[in-house]
């Protein structure tokens, strides 16, 4: 019986995951424009505070590292700590888990390292937080009316919809080539939101840019580091050469 079990299990969870992409849209990552520069760092996280941060926390990261993407202190307190008091605190909510898988179904997730583990075989982190956030459309089959490309039947509204206006999709089936059919959704601006396409696009990449750095915001001195390091070596390398070589200069 336990066997039987065991494999059941293991039957559920090899396959059913390839059944629903099998049967689910078939989604193309766009590549997320991620910039470290201080200012689309700046705009993110003052998007991410104003949007995300309302039902998602970041628990892992701290007001004042946002220091380090070129905000004051004061700045900081001013416009972007809405549910902390002291600047050392982390990024949390007040939302209880609780109460929100009441709500969505399911607890939001800690977006701290989200750009990190959301990356896959057909693109990064990055590609599938920007595809994600320019993926909606309206559903009326869903509890929230909404309905997103990358995320088939996620249960997290369109915070931004104010910002991008509402999409409706265009839906076809088509075959796999392999017996099976697969979806196509083809999405439409139906109605204009405060901002053009350009804009919007420039606005989520910037919350992209911010969720990137803070799954990791010392990667840029990483990268300097790592540089530094092979530079040495190579150096040393070279060193070590010339030194062997006029060690057995003699014996040669």
């Amino acid at each position: 019986m336990r066997m039987k079990a065991m494999k059941k299990l293991l039957t559920a969870l090899l396959f059913t995951p390839l059944m629903a992409l099998a049967n689910g849209p078939e989604v193309n990552l766009d590549k997320a424009p991620v910039s470290t520069e201080p200012a689309a760092l700046q705009n993110g996280a003052k998007l991410f505070v104003n949007y995300c941060l309302n039902c998602h926390g970041a628990s892992y990261m701290r007001y004042n590292r946002l220091k380090e993407i070129g905000l004051s202190e004061d700045l900081i307190k001013d416009n972007l700590m809405f549910t902390a008091d002291k600047i050392g605190e982390p990024m949390r909510i007040a939302m209880q888990r609780d109460e929100a898988k009441v709500w969505f179904g399911a607890a939001p997730p800690d977006l701290t390292v989200i750009a990190r583990s959301r990356a896959s075989e057909v693109g990064s982190g990055a590609d599938w937080l920007y595809s994600y956030l320019r993926g909606f459309y309206r559903d009326d089959k869903r509890p929230t009316g909404w309905n997103n490309v990358v995320f088939e039947n996620v249960g997290m509204p369109h915070v931004l919809y104010e910002l991008q206006g509402e999409q409706v999709a265009h839906i076809e089936e088509k075959d796999d080539g392999h017996g099976g059919k697969h979806k196509e959704i083809h999405l439409e601006l139906a109605k204009p939101g405060k901002m053009s396409k350009d804009e919007y696009d420039k606005a989520t990449a910037d919350l992209v840019s911010y969720l990137v750095w803070m799954g990791e915001p010392m990667a840029e001195t990483r990268k300097a580091v790592g540089k530094g390091v092979l530079a040495f070596l190579g150096v040393l390398f070279v060193l070590s050469y010339l030194l062997k070589k006029n060690y057995w200069r003699d014996v040669h």
